[in-house]
């Protein structure tokens, strides 16, 4: 299991696109990918988990890859969070 926290920099957080997208390339792994923020846990495999977790812009996530290909995953993810999650 590997972690790392990371910024949300859209300007409007995680709404339905940029949460779609998420999911998108998170689908593309074998890996469980989950994220935490605020104590709570949502699947980042999911748009209405990830919707449901209210993450506004600058707000700060802990993404969470545990499986096979969980290094190649959290690299990815964190990139493309970084860079605007497709936006």
């Amino acid at each position: 299991m590997v972690s790392q926290k990371v910024k949300i920099i859209n300007p409007t957080g995680l709404h339905l696109r940029p949460a779609g997208n998420l999911c998108k390339e998170a689908m593309k792994y074998n890996s469980k990918i989950t994220f935490e923020y605020s104590g709570n846990t949502a699947n980042a495999k999911s748009v209405l988990s990830v919707l449901g977790a209210c993450i506004k812009s600058g707000d700060e996530i802990t993404l969470i890859c545990d499986g096979e290909d969980e290094q190649g995953a959290l690299r990815e993810l964190v990139a493309y969070v970084e860079s605007g999650l497709g936006e």
